[in-house]
């Protein structure tokens, strides 16, 4: 018998390209990718879409995407996890890291970055996109039983949301 799980794929929002010799890992968000966060994360709350677990990337941009998502869902930051991996990471490694989330959790959101969202995105995906925007969502229903087999899951419902998204 085939259960479900629900994926979260999201793009860290919109940060400062230029900062100074701050390295790429430290990037901040732009105003503008606060507030989107907070859009985004209303939208979601609103449709009683709120994960059981949240992954980030420890680049600053996402982690501080991750906690305003946290914040909007209220959900515990002491809870967020921290990955090393999905920072500039390919799209295999992605897929490890979810093999390794424990089957009690029905529904993970992630937080990283482009090239390798979209491409996450598009493994799943029936109609490919060009691009995950900057804050942008893929939520993903999925027949499977057990994390451990998503890169064989099977995508049963699929949504895409981004701030430039008119509701």
């Amino acid at each position: 018998m085939s259960s479900f799980k629900y994926l979260y794929i999201v793009r860290h929002g919109k940060s400062i390209q230029n900062y100074g010799d701050i390295s790429d890992i430290d990037r901040p968000l732009k105003e503008r990718g606060i507030n989107d966060g907070y859009k985004i994360a209303e939208r979601l709350l609103y449709q009683n879409k709120i994960p059981e677990k949240i992954i980030s990337s420890p680049a600053v941009r996402a982690l501080h995407s991750a906690t305003i998502f946290a914040r909007t869902f209220n959900f515990p930051y002491n809870e967020i996890i921290i990955n090393e991996g999905l920072y500039l990471a390919e799209t295999s490694i992605v897929l490890d890291i979810i093999k390794q989330t424990e089957n009690s959790i029905n529904s993970l959101m992630i937080f990283g970055h482009n090239p390798t969202f979209t491409d996450l995105a598009n493994y799943f995906l029936k109609n490919k996109i060009d691009n995950l925007p900057t804050t942008g969502i893929i939520g993903l229903k999925l027949e499977l039983n057990s994390w451990s087999e998503i890169d064989q899951a099977k995508t049963t419902k699929s949504f895409f949301d981004y701030p430039k998204n008119i509701h």
